[in-house]
């Protein structure tokens, strides 16, 4: 008899750990897919020796680290980059991660918008034009930052990444030295999000003599030495403006391989690192004497489209009924948190609710609607069998998911068949050709609702297919798009999104955890926060 799919991922996963609780001093069981998100893949520079490898030993002896009684951390990064300017390509998420550079706003833990260089903000009545005053920042040489600064910034950035191109198309003045004033074409209400992005990092154009080893900036941190595509090293900014810095400095590691890292931290030769794999938390997780955890859902959501022009109201409902998503986040070994809706159940866009899992309820439903169970154990209607594909590609867990998924579904009468794309956008996502749709995208940027209520619930959107955009949402989603108070902004997305759980026409299945360690006693490394573009800051401290 064919094993259950329980069964073999028990077994799969039980043997995992095995390996892992048996790995120290070896190489660790093969790593479990990374919850964190980044914009690009670097490959390693083989030249440069980094901690964890065979020369880790020479690169900690020749290392210009300081000793003694300075307190000094060093971190493994996954990613690296040629420049340290950060308008250019996603550099700033770097120079941000560094404690090099500032925005004018930041998004804090609980996914507020929050001044950093600026102090306050007002809107125009139109919506139109926003006002920025700026806090008494100065640069790392002590120039103080000042608006015309600002907006020569942004515009260097629009030139410099075409990601940002549509900042020239802004209107920015500078009426005095402490207030910017930008105006839009249309109403903006994102603004403040992208005043957020790293890449709007404010950098001292004029005292910079070369922005891609050493950008004159705000941060608690300044450049000491920089090896492109590897290891940065940092040191406090004795000039800070925004509090004392506890740190003398940082070394960052450029270290790809999770194994490398592991080992790197089991030999005490880094203090910390982001994107930790399941085998390796549990390693961690062996020893709260040495190792502090911190497991937070990030912005990287997993989930399935309902094709309600495919299913009926009570199938569609049964599915979800059906799906036990913390189930599957435990299957996949603690990288992702079971969702609830798109976003994380803090952020105050975040309020939704749905359903319990309930198999029973799922059952009732489809005899309720005239689906009897066949002598095959699956449900059929007027001689049709209940049968439905589920379309994915094998990416992100996907396939884990759409495995697990078939299994749950079985188990209640509902026969899934698995069809696998590799690229689902030119595909299934394209053609609306499928039951159930899983897909995998970053549902939150930066603190702000539309850019994931306007990719998934847009009657032009890629999903309209499946049929769920209808006039209610859409006249939502138009208000979303120009409303400027946070608190309302909040409540139309809650609403849109409870909208698409309570005519189950979406399953929000899981949200990639962002997974930290540090030695005890190393705090603020950034890993509260769900962003991968922040890391260490003023308050960064070891005992």
């Amino acid at each position: 008899m064919k094993r259950s799919m329980t069964r073999s991922l028990a077994v799969l996963l039980a043997l995992c750990m095995m390996l892992a609780l048996t790995a120290c001093g070896q190489k660790a069981p093969e790593p479990a897919p990374a919850a964190e998100t980044q914009p690009q893949t670097e490959t390693a520079p083989a030249a440069e020796a980094q901690p964890g490898t065979e020369t880790a030993s020479s690169e900690a002896e020749t290392a210009p680290t300081p000793t003694g009684d300075a307190k000094w951390l060093k971190l493994a990064e996954s990613f690296a980059y040629p420049s340290l300017d950060a308008h250019k390509d996603y550099y700033g998420w770097y120079t941000s991660i560094y404690g090099v550079t500032e925005t004018l706003f930041r998004v804090a833990d609980d996914l507020s918008i929050q001044p950093l260089l600026a102090k306050d903000y007002a809107v125009s009545e139109d919506g139109k034009t926003w006002t920025v005053r700026l806090a008494d920042a100065v640069f790392s040489n002590g120039t103080p930052v000042t608006a015309d600064m600002v907006m020569r910034n942004f515009l260097r950035l629009a030139e410099k990444n075409e990601r940002f191109a549509y900042l020239s198309d802004f209107a920015f003045a500078a009426p005095d030295e402490k207030t910017l004033t930008i105006t839009t074409p249309e109403i903006y209400p994102t603004m403040l999000s992208d005043l957020s992005a790293p890449e709007l990092a404010v950098m001292d154009l004029d005292g910079t003599t070369d922005f891609d080893n050493a950008p004159v900036a705000t941060g608690p941190f300044v450049v000491k030495s920089f090896t492109p595509e590897g290891t940065v090293e940092v040191v406090k900014n004795e000039a800070y403006w925004n509090g004392s810095v506890r740190l003398d400095g940082v070394t960052f590691y450029y270290m790809q391989d999770d194994d490398s890292k592991l080992m790197a931290m089991q030999a005490g030769e880094i203090d910390g690192y982001t994107s930790v794999t399941a085998a390796a938390k549990e390693i961690f997780s062996a020893d709260p004497a040495t190792y502090s955890l911190t497991v937070i859902p990030a912005t990287r959501l997993q989930f399935y489209v309902l094709n309600k022009t495919r299913l009926d109201d009570s199938v569609r409902k049964a599915i979800n009924l059906t799906t036990d998503c913390e189930a599957i986040a435990a299957y996949l070994g603690g990288t992702v948190s079971a969702a609830v809706g798109p976003f994380s159940a803090s952020a105050p866009y975040g309020q939704v609710t749905k359903p319990a899992p309930d198999p029973e309820a799922a059952r009732a439903l489809l005899e309720a609607d005239g689906y009897t169970l066949n002598a095959d154990g699956i449900y059929e209607k007027d001689g049709k069998p209940l049968k439905l594909n589920i379309c994915y590609y094998a990416a992100r867990s996907l396939d884990a998911i759409a495995l697990l998924m078939q299994e749950q579904l079985g188990k209640v009468g509902i026969k899934a068949t698995l069809t696998v794309q590799e690229d689902p956008d030119a595909t299934y996502v394209a053609t609306g050709d499928y039951d159930i749709a899983l897909y995998c995208m970053i549902a939150d940027k930066a603190g702000d609702p539309y850019y994931c209520v306007d990719a998934l619930y847009r009657a032009d959107s890629k999903w309209a297919k499946a049929g769920f955009p209808d006039g209610e949402s859409e006249e939502l989603i138009d208000r979303l798009q120009y409303e400027t108070d946070i608190a309302e902004r909040a409540a139309l997305a809650n609403q849109v999104v409870q909208m698409s759980i309570d005519e189950n026409a979406f399953g929000y299945v899981g949200l990639f955890n962002k997974t930290t360690v540090t030695r005890t006693g190393v705090s603020g490394i950034a890993e509260t926060c769900p962003f991968d573009f922040y890391g260490v800051s003023a308050e960064t401290d070891m005992a």
